[in-house]
């Protein structure tokens, strides 16, 4: 394929390229004034790197980071283990049931633990209030934040390693227990080093997503580095110091990246070369009620309280004509900006994905990796490079709906690229080399034969993006034009004060958005 239409299509490639190096070009505007905007401080810059305060905020993130990658780890690890390789009752239930937690945004996740386990006006203050209890604890600051984190970002670690025991080979784990080991001894010194390249992946993964998040430090007043670059934006005439901290949190999330490249590189996924059976179902015996116990209290804490909390909020409120008019509104703004987002990103990574595929060479994959610029890139530091950016280059930009799906398309064009280039390489070139060979030109070949093949692709990473969009908080809140809100903005400002009923019919809505999306890619997937 790559012979015929290298032959005949030498326009086209470059075409495709020069689309490739726009798109590239406009996604690394953020970094790149960024790291203008910081390199005129000049050596003072190094002065405020160690000042206390970002020191302060350093520490916190990383610290936050780990914390909530090792407890991640606790509990997925356990969990697929149980769900893959043992005989635990309602098996199929449990592995989606565990999985589910991913599909809440930590924002409404840290909305129900406030409003569950607050200090004040909380529902367990409220059940003890007759026993005199008129405040609790507070789960304000970093209980608060890794309790959050952890539970709505370990399935992360949980997906990975799934996969990861689903395709080990059976024969290793025999041979062991022929040696005399027994399900302990096997399961340390031979199933889990096996699986130490997956936990390390899903936990870089947390790692990296704990960084990045905003709304659950900023909901928990956690002072880490999101909240403090949206704290320090907010609150200071001279924004010099959020774009410092900026740029830390991008060295940080670039560090996170690089060893996760690495340690995806070192990965190797085979075993023997005989065909692979399915492994044996180990008998839990006098183990399968506290198995069931640990599977049900991690449901019952990441997924049915947080959806009781929702639906109690839910029930207790009352809400009038006017209110359902502006949920009307926030909804209809959320999917307006959301469907926009997903066309635009699509479009954006159609032209770098076929030129990764099609014309594979040094320029080619440069080009793709490029795009994954944004992925290295928090909300917080896209939305707060774009604001600098658009006020001093671009005002007539500056908090329009323009530079707000710019901004979207920045974060999320990486997995577009991902999805589209996937799709792309599980068709067969052969079908496209015929059509050029019966006269018909690249560009309708690419209409007719390529596009509608890639369809599902399509439409998949669509569906991601538009999930991935209604829950984004930062990008909106800094980008949105004054006045335009969404679901997500919303229950922020509302679970920021206090008005728990209405966080939750905003919640309600976005978390059916949610699955509503991931049913339509798991639909897709299954038409691959």
């Amino acid at each position: 394929m790559r012979r015929v239409w290298n032959n005949t299509t030498l326009g086209t490639s470059q075409i495709l390229a020069l689309m490739s190096i726009t798109v590239v070009v406009l996604a690394s505007i953020p970094l790149l004034y960024l790291l203008f905007r910081t390199a005129s401080i000049g050596p003072g810059i190094v002065d405020l790197m160690l000042n206390p305060r970002a020191i302060s905020v350093l520490i916190n993130s990383v610290l936050l980071a780990f914390v909530v990658t090792a407890l991640s780890a606790l509990i997925a690890v356990p969990l697929a283990f149980l769900t893959v390789r043992t005989d635990i009752p309602w098996k199929r239930f449990w592995s989606i049931a565990t999985v589910l937690p991913l599909a809440i945004p930590s924002y409404v996740g840290s909305f129900t633990i406030i409003s569950a386990l607050g200090p004040k006006g909380s529902i367990l203050q409220n059940l003890l209030m007759p026993l005199g209890v008129d405040r609790l604890p507070s789960i304000y600051g970093w209980p608060g934040a890794v309790l959050a984190l952890t539970l709505f970002s370990y399935p992360y670690i949980l997906l990975t390693v799934r996969g990861s025991l689903q395709s080990l080979d059976p024969a290793l784990e025999e041979a062991a227990r022929t040696l005399g080991y027994g399900l302990k001894e096997t399961f340390l010194k031979v199933t889990l080093p096996q699986l130490r390249p997956s936990i390390a992946a899903g936990g870089l993964l947390v790692a990296l997503y704990t960084l990045s998040d905003f709304g659950t430090p900023a909901l928990m007043r956690f002072n880490s580095f999101t909240r403090a670059i949206y704290v320090q934006y907010q609150l200071s005439f001279d924004r010099t110091m959020a774009a410092v901290l900026a740029l830390m949190l991008v060295i940080i999330t670039l560090t996170i990246l690089t060893l996760e490249f690495k340690a995806r590189g070192r990965t190797h996924y085979f075993g023997s070369a005989a065909t692979k059976r399915p492994p044996a179902i180990i008998e839990l015996g006098i183990w399968r009620i506290p198995a069931l116990l640990f599977t049900a209290s991690v449901v019952l804490i990441a997924l049915i309280l947080p959806m009781g909390v929702i639906f109690y909020w839910l029930l207790k409120g009352s809400f009038d004509a006017g209110f359902i008019f502006k949920l009307l509104q926030l909804t209809v703004n959320s999917v307006y900006v959301s469907g926009l987002a997903a066309i635009a990103a699509i479009l954006a990574a159609l032209p770098v994905a076929i030129f990764a595929v099609r014309y594979s060479r040094p320029l080619s994959n440069l080009l793709e990796r490029g795009t994954y610029i944004g992925f290295g890139l928090p909300g917080i530091v896209v939305a707060l490079s774009l604001v600098f950016f658009g006020a001093n280059f671009a005002p007539g930009l500056y908090q329009t709906l323009g530079m707000l799906i710019f901004a979207y398309v920045v974060l999320f064009l990486p997995k577009a690229v991902g999805t589209i280039r996937s799709s792309l390489l599980q068709i067969n070139p052969r079908l496209e080399e015929a059509a050029i060979s019966l006269g018909s030109s690249p560009f309708h070949t690419l209409r007719k034969v390529t596009i509608p093949l890639l369809r599902p692709g399509l439409l998949s990473g669509g569906a991601l993006i538009f999930l991935t969009t209604m829950k984004e908080l930062p990008a909106t809140l800094l980008l949105a034009p004054i006045g335009f809100q969404t679901l997500a903005t919303r229950i922020w400002a509302a679970t920021d004060g206090a008005f728990f009923a209405e966080a939750a019919v905003m919640s309600i809505l976005l978390v059916a958005a949610s699955a509503a999306s991931m049913v339509i890619i798991l639909e897709q997937e299954k038409c691959r």
